[in-house]
């Protein structure tokens, strides 16, 4: 990886950019990222760099969002033009490559994904999906110890277990669930449970 990003640098201009919760968000995500790179051997300036990144575009503008999509060829869905907040990974992508200048494709993937999840994983979108989810400002969620206990040995049992308690959440709440969140569900259900898995 590009190894002459100044993270300090970034960390600044996101200071700028985002409201202080999301600021404060993203640097406990950062640490997660770093914690779990280390622990499943991940390059770490890649997990520091897609963490920090991951809600660059969280605090834009409706406008600023549409701009982006319409100057991208991004391609929305029904669901993500009436629901705005849905679209802030895809963006995030954009903004990372574009203003950022983020060259590496699992880095910008990982920033894409971190909501949805997706089928198979790389190692780091799993490592920032879960560390969005259980960084230490996060307290609300249901199973969080043991998921922190888990994420530390398993990526792919962590990833799965926040994955059915974010559909139960979304189903409990008649909230939309997004294709790939089900499809990143069945995928490793399979995995774990139906194919001799872990």
């Amino acid at each position: 990886m590009q190894s002459n990003y100044d993270f300090t640098a970034i960390r600044n201009e996101l200071q700028k950019q985002l409201h202080k919760n999301r600021y404060d968000h993203t640097l406990g995500v950062e640490k997660t990222a770093v914690l779990l790179a280390k622990l499943h051997n991940v390059d770490i300036n890649k997990a520091r760099l897609a963490a920090l990144l991951h809600d660059c575009a969280k605090n834009l503008s409706d406008n600023k969002k549409i701009e982006i999509c319409k100057k991208y060829n991004i391609e929305l869905s029904c669901e993500e033009l009436n629901n705005l907040d849905l679209i802030h990974a895809k963006i995030g992508s954009v903004v990372a490559k574009y203003i950022y200048e983020v060259k590496d494709t699992d880095i910008l993937n990982a920033i894409t994904y971190h909501t949805t999840g997706k089928p198979n994983m790389t190692s780091l979108e799993k490592i920032i999906y879960i560390s969005d989810y259980i960084e230490p400002g996060r307290d609300k969620a249901p199973n969080l110890k043991e998921i922190r206990e888990v994420a530390n040995k398993d990526l792919d049992k962590a990833l799965f277990m926040i994955l059915s308690d974010t559909i139960d959440y979304l189903r409990a709440s008649n909230n939309y669930i997004v294709p790939l969140t089900m499809d990143a569900y069945e995928y490793y259900n399979n995995i774990l449970y139906y194919t001799g898995g872990k």
